[in-house]
């Protein structure tokens, strides 16, 4: 004997495309700004645009120098910090190493950096500054004549 309340034989009621009812105007509200406006960025890609803004800046006038440097971006710095550094890093800069195949390296650390940041401007500074200090480190110069601007906080 079949059982006609059973799940196998009721019919359920499709789902339209995954929409839901909007019961008394508290139904699926859309997102606050459109995908394309600044306010919509991630943290991540913030990060990222002012860190693209500062080496496309110092390429202006030390293109040549920075033609083989790399820039990247990694969470946080590795666990076991060379001996020299104390603290934590907002970033490092590698030489070349030509037996290895690495090309030089400028490397921030976005969590920290933004640990140390008040907002999103005092973070844009502080990115410029890290790229600006280990640039200068890596070309054996000193950050303001990387950056006229340059100031150490």
């Amino acid at each position: 004997m079949h059982d006609p309340h059973s799940l196998d034989t009721l019919a359920l009621p499709s789902r339209r495309s995954g929409r839901r009812r909007d019961r008394r105007g508290r139904g699926l509200r859309g997102p606050l700004l459109p995908p394309g406006m600044p306010a919509a960025q991630s943290r991540r890609e913030e990060f990222e645009d002012a860190v693209l803004d500062t080496v496309e800046l110092l390429e202006r006038s030390w293109a040549k120098q920075l033609r083989d440097v790399e820039f990247g971006i990694e969470e946080v710095p590795p666990s076991d910090p060379s001996p020299w550094e104390r603290g934590v890093p907002l970033g490092r800069s590698f030489a070349s190493d030509a037996v290895a195949g690495l090309p030089a390296r400028v490397v921030l650390y976005r969590r920290v950096v933004e640990a140390r940041a008040d907002g999103p401007d005092d973070m844009r500074s502080l990115v410029r500054a890290v790229v600006v200090e280990q640039v200068a480190e890596m070309l054996g110069r000193s950050p303001e004549d990387i950056d006229p601007t340059y100031h150490a906080d």
